[in-house]
């Protein structure tokens, strides 16, 4: 069974309605008007299937807590945990009430990151950028620049620096001296660049000890 639109609740008078609980002018609350949740409700639709004959998962509430988790860095647990204590959470996800209880097990959002794989997952962040654009908190022009952080790409690196470096200066000196006339008595011209490439070799194999 295919997750049902969600239905206009009506008033109670013993439960607030989170409208009048929290800023409308919040940014969550704010992004919340913005996104195109249909979009979710439509072409996630087949990722939830019921198999209890009850009505699936909202889409709506999975692509929030997915959202809610990657920005503001929560695990499955937390995101939900917060969700129970946060109007502002609950809100976005599409709840008019205030609820008292976790809306899902923190463990079934990693099945539905397989079961949404990549694509879908692509989805979300895309559709925040269009919200994003639309109320003008995000410019066309900042999208032109892409932010990369290299803190785990794998680096070129040589190992070790302080050899090279005195290689490099090694070979400077010697063609100074040759500009100046001066005779050394012995410039490594061959040996030394051999050494350097042999201490890298120790140096990435971690063999300080050979280095000596």
């Amino acid at each position: 069974m295919k997750p049902r639109p969600r239905a206009e609740e009506q008033d109670d008078l013993l439960r607030p309605r989170l409208t009048d609980m929290i800023d409308l002018r919040h940014e969550l609350a704010k992004l919340a008007a913005l996104i195109d949740w249909e979009f979710f409700e439509t072409e996630w639709a087949g990722f939830f299937p019921s198999t209890t004959g009850r009505p699936a998962t909202s889409p709506r509430l999975v692509a929030g807590l997915l959202y809610l988790q990657h920005a503001y860095r929560l695990s499955d647990e937390a995101v939900v945990a917060r969700w129970v204590e946060n109007p502002y959470y609950q809100h976005f996800t599409g709840e008019t009430f205030f609820q008292h209880r976790p809306p899902i097990d923190p463990s079934s959002l990693t099945r539905w990151r397989k079961r949404i794989g990549e694509e879908g997952a692509e989805w979300l962040p895309t559709k925040t950028i269009e919200a994003r654009r639309r109320s003008g908190a995000v410019q066309d022009r900042s999208l032109s620049r892409v932010a990369v952080d290299t803190t785990v790409m794998e680096k070129n690196i040589a190992h070790p620096t302080d050899a090279r470096l005195y290689e490099t200066a090694r070979g400077k000196l010697v063609a100074l001296a040759d500009e100046g006339g001066i005779t050394l008595r012995q410039n490594y011209n061959r040996l030394a660049p051999r050494l350097a490439v042999r201490i890298g070799r120790y140096a990435h194999a971690r063999q300080f000890k050979r280095m000596g």
